[in-house]
């Protein structure tokens, strides 16, 4: 089975807000879904978490080491693609839409062969999985509670708050946002807390980081994410050290080779590649290996799709200690756009498919109508 072109649907219309200082208005494509066809007719589905002008841009780049290639084989085509633009790659668009080509090469072979991608990625630990509702902190008290409220009755037993005004107005507005999340969902709903260090001239350093850490365990958040600007190694070696609650991040690294010193090192607790960018479920496999390695989880940031969520779930269930899946809600992008939606159930779980290749199917009437 050969790969014989590779086709981008570009996701516009109702993108979520994602808090940063530079805002993205809906009708801004932050998303790309993409299509690997083949000579036998199955096609895979792969999700990227970049515009679909520089997927396809780096289509161009890649063209000539996929067009032919095995459909597959996704580590050894993959690690090729990553080999070939050795000097024009190495993270960045290159390895996004590698990314995507690596999901929808697993999608082919779950396919081809009959199996769900869980198993092929080394089996189920588990078939089923918590997955925790994405939102912003708002700035409107009234309005944050009704978000909360909202997200607890679609069934979400886990929450992580970010952004917004946290970290950037002072302490005692962090505080009031905290307390007034646990307060509002109670002693039983997971609550994790990502500062968004990541946004565009983040303020802030090892003792805001430290402060804030503290203030968070009074209100039994799980983890504290993006505490520091993302290239800050040494800030988050020592914040691991010292912090009373697990520390997370590693959402905007790419490529296995960047994750290598964060995790040997003792940056994280809990190490969050995104799949739609990193260079995929591939790379991600490896990733997380390496993390279990020395004892550090892995939860995968999921900021993306109802394709990029369905990778998640399967390296779920091959992960032995997996917790949780980021979902953000609501999302059109993740609830309007399969055949069969994802559902929560009683319990607030996930169910991880277990049909060939990823699972899902695209209802291509509602992808059109944020692709047009």
């Amino acid at each position: 089975m050969k790969i014989t072109r590779i086709e981008t649907i570009a996701l516009r219309g109702s993108t979520p807000k994602s808090g940063w200082t530079a805002e993205t208005p809906p009708s801004e494509n932050l998303h790309t879904l993409l299509e690997v066809h083949t000579d036998s007719g199955l096609t895979g589905l792969g999700s990227v978490a970049t515009s679909q002008a520089l997927v396809d841009a780096a289509l161009d780049l890649l063209k000539p080491h996929f067009i032919g290639e095995s459909a597959i084989e996704p580590e050894r085509v993959s690690e090729k693609l990553h080999q070939s633009t050795f000097w024009q790659g190495r993270g960045g668009s290159v390895t996004h839409a590698i990314s995507g080509i690596d999901i929808a090469l697993w999608d082919l072979l779950g396919k081809a062969s009959g199996q769900p991608v869980g198993r092929l990625l080394g089996g189920y630990y588990r078939n089923r999985i918590k997955p925790y509702g994405s939102l912003l902190f708002e700035a409107d008290a009234a309005a944050f509670k009704q978000t909360l409220e909202s997200a607890v009755s679609r069934g979400f037993r886990a929450l992580k708050l970010g952004w917004g005004p946290f970290g950037r107005v002072d302490r005692r507005t962090d505080e009031v946002l905290v307390r007034l999340a646990r307060e509002t969902v109670g002693p039983d709903v997971e609550l994790m807390v990502d500062a968004g260090g990541s946004d565009q001239f983040w303020p802030h350093g090892y003792k805001w980081a430290l402060e804030t850490a503290r203030m968070l365990a009074d209100y039994d958040v799980v983890w504290f994410e993006e505490a520091l600007p993302p290239d800050d190694l040494e800030g988050f070696i020592t914040l691991r050290q010292n912090a009373p609650v697990p520390i997370a991040g590693g959402e905007v690294l790419t490529r296995r080779q960047s994750f290598l010193s964060w995790i040997a090192r003792g940056a994280f607790d809990i190490v969050q590649p995104d799949a739609t960018k990193v260079g995929g479920l591939s790379e991600t496999r490896r990733i997380l290996w390496h993390a279990c390695n020395h004892n550090v989880l892995l939860v995968t940031h999921g900021w993306n799709t109802a394709v990029g969520l369905a990778a998640d779930l399967h390296l779920a269930a091959a992960h032995p200690t997996a917790r949780w899946v980021e979902y953000i809600t609501p999302s059109p992008y993740i609830e309007d756009i399969l055949t069969e939606p994802f559902q929560l159930d009683e319990n607030g779980l996930l169910t991880i498919p277990t049909a060939p290749g990823l699972g899902i199917e695209l209802d291509h009437e509602s992808v059109n109508r944020y692709s047009g």
